[in-house]
């Protein structure tokens, strides 16, 4: 079960490609309110939850958005691998800059507690290891995203006609002590998914991930998210070294965009 819902997060941030430039955000895909729940499956079970609430914050009197992410195993499958997992996000409301990044997560024993402030004055970002007593300095440069900031800021800026079928995209992002990361994702089309909601039209992505310790292969993930102006993740699938996952939407509210469901014809 580990890692399951670090995949999660990780793939929630890629659903769209990031535009060059730090400009102000002209239709956002999202709201204060906003909350999405994800049911998630190990093999045939079922064995988590994932929740992403965006609220309101300030940080030093600046008003933002304050994303809480928050993971747990359930059932059966919290007896043999318990997961009690956190992840917020402080960023900009107006260009989706991150300022502060907490990851807290519990897996079957294993356990970290990091922190990461950005501070654009210095093009630093401090990566405070609470659980080992180490900071860490990075330089970053424009369009850095954090792991959660990164799902909203993408949402808001990626365009429908900027996808190219076959074309590869990608995005740095910092959210841990092992330092900045390239992500690659390739877009694959359209797809109509049935889900509990009724057929969903989406965006089809295949990320591509180093291959060995977790994954499969590299093209062992895919990714589906809504065609219409909310562009949430609507599945997951992922192929492990051992078993595979696979995420659905399970629950949401306070879109800001309607969610188009394409209703069977009788």
């Amino acid at each position: 079960m580990k890692k399951v819902l670090f995949i999660l997060f990780l793939l929630s941030s890629l659903g769209g490609a990031a535009q060059n430039g730090d400009l102000p955000w002209k239709q956002s895909a999202f709201k204060t309110g906003e909350w999405l729940k994800f049911r998630i499956h190990y093999g045939f079970l079922n064995a988590s939850y994932a929740t992403l609430h965006v609220v309101n914050d300030t940080i030093n009197e600046k008003p933002v958005y304050h994303v809480i992410g928050k993971g747990r195993t359930t059932g059966f499958a919290s007896i043999f691998f318990k997961v009690d997992d956190t992840y917020e996000s402080y960023f900009d409301k107006t260009d989706g800059k991150p300022y502060r990044f907490i990851r807290k997560i519990s897996e079957g024993g294993y356990t970290k507690d990091i922190e990461i402030n950005f501070d654009y004055s210095s093009d630093q970002a401090i990566l405070n290891d609470k659980k080992n007593n180490k900071k860490f300095n990075f330089a970053i440069q424009e369009g850095i995203q954090d792991l959660i900031s990164g799902f909203y800021y993408l949402r808001n800026k990626f365009e429908f006609d900027d996808l190219e079928l076959g074309k590869s995209l990608s995005v740095e992002m910092l959210y841990d002590d092992d330092g900045i990361f390239p992500f690659k994702l390739k877009y694959l089309g359209k797809e109509v998914l049935r889900t509990k909601y009724g057929k969903v039209e989406c965006l089809k992505f295949r990320p591509y991930v180093q291959s060995g310790r977790v994954f499969k292969e590299q093209e062992s993930l895919s990714l589906w998210v809504s065609n219409d102006r909310n562009k949430i993740p609507i599945r997951i699938k992922a192929d492990l070294v051992v078993g595979s996952i696979k995420a659905d939407l399970d629950g949401y509210n306070g879109l800001k965009n309607q969610f188009k469901i394409i209703m069977d014809r009788r």
